[in-house]
């Protein structure tokens, strides 16, 4: 896979002819792991839309959706060797290639709702976490939400020790890791375009994931239960090329930056409603119990799960821990 996309990387350089060019349009290549109809998906259409409109076709934005360029473990290493331009990944993603800080954004229950987490991305702790992006050549643009994560799996989980000894599908997040070893789970890592068939022939017994998500890839055709927990966030970073993207002339840079700012509002803004409507129509589709927690219950998974902030406070950093949940202004347990 190395030599493809060295070769993939060497074939764009040659057709990509620089900023100085007058007669070609600069082309991003912007590939994505999951379905167009998400809010991710929805968002770069949306962007590339706005980045040809305002650059009047000097940029022409190829959106490559469900992983159909690269998956989720080789998209990172197209994008630093120059075979894609753009991509979105999770937060998750950068924990493996030394950026350990985004990682932060896993840990369970540590946002209370999107007001808080807002409060992180738009403020000076996003803005510095984005930097970091810099020492593997990418740059960070904007912040993308997904939405709240919710638990499923073929037997009702309501109480911590209904996890015991299931297998779920986890990204590659040491976080999340640890999150699911607190509650007697094993957990494999494994490519987002793999989890349908994984879940549908038992290789796991389980994962979590958005209700968009869970929808869009049919997760739910192939799980009996699914506990409405919201007990951990799944966000992007659109990060681009960082030698392309400070190769590419002033003026054009200043109007793709500025369609990303409107595609980030519009993406981030139909985010809830889509997990609303995806929820609905699962429901609708009656092939998942959907499990409502009470209060006591949600406690209970809480109480379970801490014990993670403490297992990777040296990974990610006990004081970034701290800052975060400053900003917060709120702790995991209320």
């Amino acid at each position: 896979m190395r030599k493809f996309i060295l070769a993939a990387a060497s074939i764009a350089a040659l057709t990509f002819v620089g900023p100085a060019s007058a007669q070609s349009p600069i082309v991003i290549k912007f590939s994505h792991v999951v379905a167009s109809d998400t809010p991710k998906g929805k968002a770069a259409d949306k962007f590339k839309d706005l980045a040809e409109k305002y650059t009047a076709g000097k940029v022409k934005v190829e959106v490559y959706p469900n992983s159909t360029l690269y998956k989720d473990k080789e998209e990172l290493e197209a994008l630093q060797l120059g075979a894609v331009q753009m991509l979105a990944p999770s937060n998750s993603k950068f924990g493996p290639i030394g950026i350990k800080e985004f990682e932060v954004f896993d840990l369970p229950y540590i946002l209370p709702d999107l007001k808080a987490l807002r409060k992180v991305t738009d403020g000076p702790l996003g803005a510095r976490l984005l930097k970091l992006l810099d020492s593997k050549g990418m740059t960070g643009l904007a912040y993308w939400d997904n939405g709240f994560k919710q638990m499923s799996a073929n037997r009702k989980l309501i109480a911590p020790a209904d996890y015991k000894g299931l297998k779920f599908r986890i990204q590659s997040s040491k976080v999340l890791e640890a999150q699911f070893r607190a509650l007697g789970s094993i957990p494999q890592v494994m490519a987002f375009s793999e989890v349908y068939q994984a879940l549908q022939t038992g290789v796991v017994d389980g994962q979590e994931n958005t209700w968009s998500n869970i929808y869009t890839q049919k997760m739910h055709e192939v799980q009996k239960f699914a506990t409405n927990t919201n007990h951990g966030y799944i966000g992007y970073v659109v990060v681009v090329n960082k030698k392309f993207w400070d190769g590419m002339p002033a003026d054009i840079r200043d109007q793709v930056a500025k369609a990303m700012k409107e595609a980030t509002e519009f993406g981030n803004g139909q985010s809830a409603k889509e997990n609303e409507d995806a929820l609905a129509d699962i429901k609708k589709v009656g092939k998942t119990e959907i499990i409502a927690l009470t209060p006591e219950q949600d406690e209970a998974m809480r109480k379970a799960m801490m014990p993670v902030y403490k297992d990777v406070a040296s990974r990610v950093g006990q004081p970034l821990i701290d800052e975060f949940l400053k900003e917060t202004g709120r702790g995991p347990m209320n």
